[in-house]
């Protein structure tokens, strides 16, 4: 058990410095800025999560079904109005994804979100992560704020931090 929690703690130095090559310490607090601008348009809860590549034991495992885990290890599932949304992305594998909770996708298609996906990959493949993460938490926070406005007793329930 000790060695796991050593070997997991390793593998997350490990990416966390490979991620740092990537963005910055910086553009990350301006994603989590970005974040935080949007929310206060709507009620939605929009979190970012960029990892290195997939786990070790989950490398034949689908971006789909690595979104959704780490969808629910982000506790995005217990928002009020089940209206959290996750931008999540695999550096190594070239992959992201899009998920959105159930208060989203019954009044947004996932062709939306689709296409927003399809509009960040064009940053992503000349290596601007950080703008194509402005451009996709700009473009979805206008969305959520048009199908969800902000209400008057809405708090964030969601760090905005940048999850690594």
């Amino acid at each position: 058990m000790f060695l796991i929690f050593i070997f997991n703690k390793l593998q997350n130095d490990m990416s966390k410095s490979f991620i740092n090559k990537i963005l910055s310490e910086e553009q990350l607090q301006k994603i989590a800025d970005k974040i935080s601008e949007m929310e206060k348009q709507t009620s939605g809860e929009i979190r970012v999560s960029v990892k290195e590549g997939k786990p070790l034991f989950k490398t034949n495992t689908p971006i789909f079904d690595l979104a959704k885990d780490e969808f629910f290890k982000l506790k995005m599932n217990e928002t009020r109005d089940k209206t959290g949304i996750l931008l999540f992305m695999l550096l190594k594998e070239h992959q992201f994804q899009i998920l959105a909770d159930q208060g989203i996708n019954d009044k947004v298609a996932q062709t939306v979100w689709d296409g927003i996906r399809d509009d960040m990959a064009k940053y992503f493949k000349e290596g601007n992560f950080f703008e194509g993460l402005i451009f996709g938490i700009d473009e979805v926070g206008g969305i959520l704020a048009k199908f969800f406005p902000v209400k008057p007793d809405d708090t964030n329930e969601l760090s905005n931090k940048v999850e690594y």
